[in-house]
């Protein structure tokens, strides 16, 4: 009797794990309740007990709170004029930081606003309040041509938060739209949790640990590397060429790739101006194609099914 008590207990116990299991990954439940949540609030701590009342687990709570930001945050640079971050000494940097800190999260929750720091900050704030272990990531992106061989500048600011016991990467800014002259709110999870070989295509951390890369790769390396655009590929899919940057000046005025990459319907690539197909071979879970290098042009962007895969500067 003894046994088949301890067996049910058991039962029991293996049910309720395998039930918090699929509750945790219910995405679907989260992100349809933070969409009854109001999209302005006074304080931290106001849209905290909300997330409190309706989420137990660390995986909700984060999910929560990145799906509320993304989807009610607008990207405003003007934003970076309402603060100002200039100091006398590091103990005024350090009183003005956190005093700056709360002012930038009140505002971001107040208006709706916000530059990267507002993004991240709030984000680091409502994981503290969920008592969930975070901390703010400062670095570097690569997000256009022109960044493609500058010099390292600290120039974003995203986070890291540890669910249950584990390290995860979330950038809630570029996760919530893209800004071309105006912000254009698309929401994206793509950048929640997001895995450090895709993360590293475009952000690259003031501390090398934070790439959370079993290698290492340098500042300069990263500046040199081309626009990894597409979201299947990562850095090591691309054979060749490796550097951002090609030469115009070839023999054969045709410049050869090969990315590890399944097949697409179609190529195409432009240097800026009309699209042109492009032949390739498809073999062993390989690409390999050429471009013929337009002379006095200066970017060349690759797409694999009319979306942009790879993108290098020409000279």
């Amino acid at each position: 009797m003894n046994l088949i008590l301890a067996y049910r207990k058991c039962l029991k116990w293996v049910v309720f794990l395998i039930l918090g299991t699929v509750y945790a990954q219910d995405y679907e439940r989260v992100d349809a309740t933070i969409q009854l949540y109001p999209d302005r609030f006074n304080s931290a701590e106001e849209l905290s007990r909300f997330i409190t009342r309706d989420f137990s687990t660390e995986e909700d709570k984060v999910r929560a709170i990145y799906g509320w930001i993304i989807q009610n945050v607008a990207y405003d640079p003007e934003e970076y004029k309402k603060f100002n971050y200039n100091f006398k000494n590091f103990r005024e940097r350090n009183q003005k930081e956190e005093k700056t800190r709360e002012k930038v999260i009140i505002r971001t929750l107040q208006h709706g606003v916000a530059v990267c720091e507002g993004y991240a900050m709030l984000f680091e704030r409502l994981c503290e309040l969920q008592g969930i272990s975070n901390y703010l990531v400062r670095g570097d992106i690569k997000s256009n041509f022109n960044d493609i061989e500058r010099p390292f500048k600290n120039s974003h600011m995203w986070n890291v938060a540890i669910i249950d016991g584990e390290s995860f990467l979330f950038d809630p800014t570029w996760g919530a739209g893209k800004y071309r002259e105006k912000f254009v709110k698309e929401p994206s999870y793509y950048y929640y949790k997001t895995p450090p070989e895709q993360m590293i295509k475009s952000h690259f951390p003031q501390l090398q640990e934070d790439t959370f890369l079993l290698e290492n790769m340098s500042r300069e390396e990263f500046s040199k590397l081309p626009l990894v655009i597409h979201p299947d590929l990562t850095l090591k899919d691309l054979v060749s060429p490796s550097d951002g940057v090609i030469s115009s000046f070839s023999e054969s005025g045709e410049v050869e790739f090969e990315v590890r990459s399944d097949a697409p319907g179609e190529m195409t690539y432009t240097f800026g101006n009309e699209r042109q197909e492009l032949e390739f071979e498809a073999e062993n879970g390989s690409l390999k194609f050429r471009v013929p290098i337009e002379l006095g042009s200066s970017i060349l962007l690759v797409y694999f099914d009319d979306q942009p895969a790879l993108g290098f500067k020409i000279k």
